[in-house]
């Protein structure tokens, strides 16, 4: 009686499928960030931003090393304590030179994670109201997946959707 009353329950519980009308999916963030007009649009400024600081630094070094070679030409015109006053100053712009390259990569940085932060604000109403017309229950991203249906990848929806709404994302 025992084993018929156990073998019954494991079968009701092992054989009935779950009829939710709400289901999970996933979602490639990564995908909409690279390939989104906004998302190529923050890469873009970032991109000029990084080569506009990398061509002002390159001049700036180009600069220092003038400087350098000017100075050691001079190394046996100079006294000792001139020649070892212009070292000093030319290790001041060599030190002021790394500073400022490293507060302005900092920045460029800064920018990249606040741009991307700002897209991710504003894909979460487009994904939200996905959401509630799909009867979706969770959104998971991609990264976090092992193996899911294609079927479950709602990136190319999320990515059109995206692609209508967020035109550009301004970096300051």
């Amino acid at each position: 009686m025992r084993i018929k009353l156990i073998s019954i329950l494991i079968f009701f519980l092992v054989s009935v499928p779950s009829y939710s009308s709400e289901k999970v999916v996933y979602l490639d963030v990564e995908k909409i960030m690279q390939n989104s007009v906004a998302g190529k649009s923050i890469i873009s400024q970032l991109k000029s931003k990084r080569e506009s600081s990398i061509s002002k630094f390159k001049k700036k070094e180009k600069d220092i090393v003038e400087k350098e070679k000017k100075l050691i030409s001079q190394k046996n015109v100079l006294s000792k304590e001139e020649f070892g006053k212009k070292i000093k100053d030319l290790r001041d712009d060599i030190s002021n030179y790394q500073k400022d390259r490293n507060k302005a990569f900092n920045e460029i940085t800064q920018s990249r994670i606040k741009a991307s932060t700002e897209l991710i604000k504003k894909l979460n109403p487009i994904l939200e109201d996905y959401s509630k017309k799909n009867s979706i229950k969770m959104v998971i991203q991609k990264k976090h997946i092992v193996i899911g249906k294609k079927e479950d990848d709602i990136t190319k929806d999320i990515l059109e959707l995206v692609n209508q709404k967020i035109k550009k994302i301004k970096i300051d």
